[in-house]
Formats: C-alpha cells, sequence, structure tokens
C-alpha cells in the first residue's frame, strides 16, 4: 500500500539543516507525487545544484527500502542516476540522488520510448550483480508458484530491477538514441534469472495496452529472454497473476485492478499457447 507523503518542510530541524550541509541553503523545493514507498519525495534546488529526495521515518517497516538502494547505487552508473549523499539523523533517512531530466516512459503501441527501455534493459542485463544483500526472485515468488518445482527457473545470478513500473523509467529526449532512459526507484531490487525484469516489463507493457503477444514481442529485445524456457515463463506470468490478484484486493484501485487484469491476461495467454 502506498505510503503517507509529507511536506520536507514537516521534517524537524535537525534533518532539513543535515540535508542543507550538503545542498547548501535550499531556494526551490517542488514537492512530488509518484512513487509509493517515500514519505518524502521532492526535486529541491540551491545555488549549487539539484537533487531529488527521497526519505522515510527509521522506524518505518520500509526503512531497509532506504538502505537497499543505497548500496546498489555505486553500480548504476548508466543506469539510474547518481547518489550524491545519504543523511540519517533526526530519525530520518534521507537520500540526495542527481536530478535527471526527461519524462515518464510511455509504454503506449507505437512509442517512441519503447525502444529505449528496451536498450535500458540491454545494458542492465550485461551488469554485473553486486555482492550486497539482496532478496532472490524465488523467494519473492515462493507463495506464489502453482509449483514448488517452478521457483528453479527464477533462480540466477543477475542483477534485477523488477518494478518495470512506467513513472520508473526517466526518458530524457536530450542525449543520443540508445541511452536516453534511466531506472528510478531500486527498492525492490534482486538477485535472479536474467529474463526476469523482460518479464516484468511484459506485465507493464499490457497494462499500457498492447496484447500479450505484442508484449512478448517487445520482450525479445532483451537478448535474456531468448534464454528463457517456456515453462518458466508460464510459471512467471501465473505467479504474477496471483501476486497482482492479491494486492488488488488489499489495496483495490484503478491502478491496481488494471495491473491484476493485465497480469491474468499474460497468464490465460501463456495457458492457451
Amino acid at each position: 500500500m502506498a505510503t503517507t507523503r509529507i511536506g520536507l518542510d514537516q521534517l524537524p530541524p535537525a534533518a532539513r539543516a543535515a540535508v542543507e550541509k550538503h545542498t547548501g541553503p535550499l531556494l526551490r523545493v517542488e514537492e512530488t507525487t509518484e512513487g509509493f514507498n517515500s514519505e518524502i519525495s521532492a526535486r529541491v534546488t540551491s545555488t549549487t545544484g539539484t537533487w531529488h529526495i527521497k526519505g522515510l521515518r527509521t522506524d518505518h517497516p520500509r526503512a531497509w527500502t532506504q538502505r537497499r538502494e543505497a548500496a546498489v547505487a555505486p553500480f548504476l552508473t548508466g543506469l539510474a542516476p547518481t547518489l550524491d549523499w545519504h543523511v540519517g539523523t533526526a530519525g530520518w533517512d534521507l537520500l540526495g540522488f542527481e536530478a535527471l531530466n526527461g519524462h515518464h516512459a510511455d509504454y503506449a503501441p507505437g512509442s517512441l520510448d519503447l525502444p529505449e527501455v528496451a536498450a535500458l534493459l540491454r545494458r542492465l542485463g550485461e551488469t554485473r550483480c553486486p555482492d550486497v544483500e539482496l532478496r532472490h526472485a524465488e523467494q519473492r515468488l515462493e507463495r506464489y508458484v502453482a509449483r514448488s518445482d517452478d521457483l528453479r527457473h527464477f533462480a540466477g545470478p543477475h542483477f534485477l530491477h523488477t518494478d518495470l513500473n512506467n513513472t520508473n523509467v526517466l526518458v530524457d529526449d536530450h542525449v543520443p538514441q540508445g541511452d536516453r532512459a534511466r531506472l528510478v526507484d531500486w527498492a525492490w531490487a534482486t538477485r535472479g534469472a536474467a529474463w526476469l525484469d523482460a518479464g516484468y516489463w511484459v506485465i507493464w507493457l499490457i497494462a499500457a495496452g498492447h496484447t500479450p503477444a505484442s508484449a512478448e514481442r517487445w520482450a525479445t529485445e532483451v537478448p535474456s529472454w531468448h534464454a528463457a524456457p517456456a515453462a518458466g515463463i508460464t510459471a512467471f506470468a501465473a505467479a504474477n497473476a496471483n501476486v497482482w490478484a492479491e494486492i488488488s484486493a488489499a489495496d483495490p484501485g484503478p491502478w491496481t485492478s488494471r495491473l491484476a487484469a493485465a497480469s491474468e491476461a499474460w497468464r490465460r495467454h501463456r495457458m492457451s499457447s
């Protein structure tokens, strides 16, 4: 479920002062509405630069997501915004990222952003998985598979993002083609089979209006997809239909219902293939 958002002006003075040790006095604060995991989310500007700040109270149940993002950030050159600073004080954990320009990726059929997202996933597939604590894909999906043997398809040593929500992909039209997209929000970084991020993308593509067959054609733009066993893809589609059915039941709303319908459509497509 979404975390309640508060304004940067509601931080304790000591936490705000700790931020300004890195930024200098803030001249402009733009609160942002994207994302569901942060209590603080704002784009801030001072005389020395612009940053995107994410934050949670240190006693928040998902405070671990801040630590996860800080741990993986050094390994994300060319994939994600740079983490410039990390502050933990006055009961708050705050991350200061390089502020990126660009728009959220458009996943609709025919969008010019789709090749950029495919290129981004190809670059991610070539990135070494860091030696940091990460969840394993088979652990995350173990409650949702029809058979425990299906989990073997999801295991692997590769570095995954796993949350291919289009709002987590920023596309900058002012840089060369093939290198325009960046992934934000690495809280759910995972270790697993190389093809899984292409699979997670398929679900969001269907939710954006693609047929399951069209979405899978875009997945073929990611080399690792070609090594995915057909039975593994089917098991993954079925498991994620169960995931999104659970999420939409617990947190009903237009977007969760849309993802539940998309993942169920993919499951039906795989089962009928």
